[in-house]
């Protein structure tokens, strides 16, 4: 859990590739919100990746070219989903805030 003086990590990184931090003082604020909506889209690709990968797996005439681009999709997504777990992990869960499930 976090204090409400430490910073939030965001769901996205900058243009160098380094994470970016919004101070959590101001849940409600506009990049809060829209970081906690980019959130949930990345959990609802990753989900949906998810299953099209349990398609594909149960599936033996994948060829290797489609096996190379769902596990760079998986790896993409696996990474968001770790970046949103460490954010959530870090701050406390509040009524109307969205929750990893």
């Amino acid at each position: 859990m976090t204090t409400r003086d430490e910073l939030r990590l965001l769901p996205w990184v900058g243009s160098d590739g380094k994470p970016c931090y919004l101070s959590a003082d101001d849940r409600g604020g506009y990049v809060s919100r829209l970081a906690d909506h980019i959130e949930a889209f990345q959990l609802g690709v990753a989900s949906q990746l998810l299953e099209h990968a349990l398609r594909v797996l149960d599936d033996d005439m994948e060829d290797a070219e489609e096996l190379h681009l769902l596990a760079a999709q998986l790896a993409s997504a696996l990474r968001d989903v770790l970046r949103v777990a460490t954010s959530r992990g870090r701050r406390p869960v509040t009524p109307g805030h969205p929750k990893g499930d």
